[in-house]
């Protein structure tokens, strides 16, 4: 009797160990440093938000990942490097985040020693291709870099271009890292396809004239601008182009938009904008776009596609599977079981909201599926060709 009381007093105190272990169960954190009030600080406002929301959904919605919250730690960058360093420092010293995502291209570069050294899995939302530089451990983009960016664009003007000479294209960026990103790839592709890149225009991110550029692109010849400078940038081009009577095609990557671009644009955006965008849109009706929408109903932070939003959630939906894939493979999820998760992704299906993604430990680029399509000036994207692979899959146009 007393042998048997004896187990039933360790099976009630198992029993207990085990429901206080359960109501103590750690929450997997995540550090997101992201401009919040600097230049094109939209952007980093939506993405936070999408990021943001995603995480509530699965929390709410979903019980969080094996039992285990998912807790944001946001810190405003103001779209400074040194800024963003020490923010990622402490999210790994004192924070002891799982995950982060990093902003901007130049911040990104600059917080990459620190997020190597501790060995946290990091997604960048600047695509810069040269975040995944060697070496690359523990770097992540969440879909194609803008070297895809630029081959699709490429792409696209030759799919469209009428004349017998090769095009004429004229780039205009930013003289920062983020700007800088198109430049070789685009030189690289241009040379390859015989496509004529005859002037480069870049400055400074506060400029807010732009006629001395576009001036010197139209005196070029150049027949296409590509761009890769933000929504408030995009709208002063058009400005500068208006007021020497200068009127291209402007093609950008997926960067060019946000809430502010539609409000600043009316009557300048007309159907002068196109960009590689490489997500699902509300027309696609897939089931990831499904989840957009029930985010949208739910939290009622935007009441419409947004490109800024879409990413944000994007990189949100991409963290929590490399945590469903590290508890499903390792039984735990913290840094290095997340990290080995996410390097063994094989096509891991969206559901259509950004291409499947597919990390290996050589090629942490996720995909390579493009799409060109049309800005509206009332917000919407109209697809102008399929998804295709630049330089191996053949464009359709759609009509």
């Amino acid at each position: 009797m007393r042998r048997l009381n004896r187990i039933i007093l360790l099976a009630a105190a198992a029993l207990v160990l085990a429901w206080t272990n359960a109501g103590m169960a750690k929450n997997i954190k995540v550090g997101s440093a992201i401009n919040m009030t600097g230049p094109a600080s939209t952007w980093g406002q939506f993405h936070a938000k999408g990021q943001r929301d995603y995480f509530q959904y699965v929390n709410e919605v979903k019980g969080g990942v094996a039992g285990q919250k998912i807790e944001m730690i946001l810190v405003d960058t103001a779209y400074k490097v040194p800024e963003a360093v020490a923010a990622v420092r402490k999210f790994a010293v004192q924070d002891e985040v799982d995950m982060i995502a990093t902003w901007s291209a130049g911040e990104g570069l600059a917080a990459k020693p620190i997020i190597q050294q501790y060995k946290i899995p990091t997604i960048n939302y600047s695509t810069s291709w040269e975040i995944l530089e060697p070496p690359l451990e523990y770097m992540y983009l969440p879909f194609g870099s803008y070297r895809l960016d630029c081959e699709a664009v490429l792409d696209y003007i030759l799919a469209i271009h009428k004349g017998k000479e090769p095009p004429k294209v004229g780039l205009l960026t930013y003289n920062n890292a983020y700007g800088r990103s198109i430049h070789k790839p685009s030189q690289d592709y241009a040379a390859k396809y015989n496509i004529n890149i005859v002037a480069i225009e870049e400055f400074p991110p506060k400029t807010v004239d732009l006629t001395t550029e576009l001036l010197r692109l139209q005196k070029s010849g150049a027949e296409y601008i590509f761009i890769q400078i933000l929504p408030a940038a995009i709208i002063s081009a058009f400005r500068s182009a208006d007021r020497i009577g200068y009127d291209p095609p402007f093609l950008g990557t997926w960067t060019s938009t946000d809430p502010d671009f539609f409000k600043m644009g009316q009557g300048l955006i007309r159907d002068r904008l196109r960009i590689q965008f490489p997500g699902g849109l509300p027309a696609d009706k897939n089931p990831g776009m499904k989840v957009m929408e029930e985010l949208w109903k739910r939290y009622k932070t935007v009441d419409k596609f947004d490109a800024s939003y879409w990413e944000g959630v994007v990189v949100g939906m991409i963290m929590e599977r490399a945590m469903i894939r590290a508890q499903e493979k390792f039984k735990e999820v913290n840094r290095e079981t997340i990290n080995r998760a996410m390097e063994s992704f094989r096509e891991e299906d969206f559901g259509g909201l950004v291409p499947a993604v597919t990390y290996t430990p050589t090629d942490h680029g996720a995909s390579f599926k493009a799409r060109i399509v049309q800005v509206k000036e009332d917000g919407s994207y109209i697809p102008l060709t399929n998804f295709y692979v630049p330089g191996k899959e053949k464009i359709s146009l759609q009509k």
